[in-house]
């Protein structure tokens, strides 16, 4: 029987959590080491590690003095994408994946984006080894200020929000980032509302009952980009 694919997740704060990821991935064979990196945990080896996930947050990809443990993140993310380990940075992580290997990050002029968004998927995520089998998903939970406005050299923007921002990307043959948040349930949402509320409770409450309603579309749309993950993060570098 094969070994299971050691999966090291980098978590910011506790309240973005790998949620349903972390079911999905076990499911698909993986194993899942837990790192918390602003609690001043040791980042792995990633000689030592099949794959990595850089979860989300509420502080910035360049916010090192809030946060001071981003630069080792922006390394260990760099040095995943020269030892071609397959990496998925999530919101945050999508952010500091793009920053890391030398595009940038700005406050989305468009404005904030808030809950259930259509995802845009790009002629080339057809054909992307992590995106293929999931480029029929039609929406994604969103929860951010900042976008990526400028793409490392070489990368492939696989998804578009409404407004036109990077929704997706390859950043390096193993390094991707999506700016939704495929790992969210309407619990992680309901807590997210609360503590950055929209100016209208109307309004909060809409987006609450419209991402819970979707419980079972959002499985179906990500559980197979989860097991697709686990299964490259499965097959020796070459």
């Amino acid at each position: 029987m094969a070994q299971a694919p050691l999966i090291a997740i980098i978590q910011h704060q506790d309240e973005c959590p790998l949620g349903r990821l972390s079911g999905w991935l076990t499911d698909a064979g993986a194993e899942l080491r837990f790192v918390r990196a602003d609690r001043g945990a040791a980042l792995p080896d990633p000689k030592a590690i099949d794959g990595l996930i850089v979860l989300g947050g509420v502080m910035g990809a360049t916010d090192d003095a809030v946060a001071p443990w981003l630069p080792a993140v922006r390394q260990l993310i760099a040095d995943a994408a020269a030892s071609q380990v397959p990496t998925l940075g999530i919101c945050l992580g999508h952010q500091l994946a793009a920053v890391a290997l030398g595009g940038r990050v700005l406050r989305n002029p468009n404005g904030k984006q808030r809950g259930l968004l259509p995802i845009g998927f790009t002629a080339d995520a057809d054909a992307d080894p992590l995106f293929g089998t999931a480029a029929d998903a039609v929406r994604g939970v969103h929860s951010n200020n900042d976008v990526v406005v400028a793409l490392p050299d070489g990368a492939v923007v696989l998804a578009r929000a409404p407004g036109g921002e990077v929704q997706a990307a390859r950043f390096a043959p193993t390094i991707w980032g999506v700016q939704w948040h495929p790992e969210v349930d309407e619990q992680i949402f309901t807590t997210w509302c609360t503590l950055d509320p929209p100016s209208d409770e109307a309004d909060a409450q809409r987006l609450i009952t419209e991402v819970a309603a979707a419980h079972t579309e959002l499985e179906a749309a990500w559980r197979p980009l989860a097991s697709r993950f686990a299964g490259l993060c499965a097959t020796p570098n070459p």
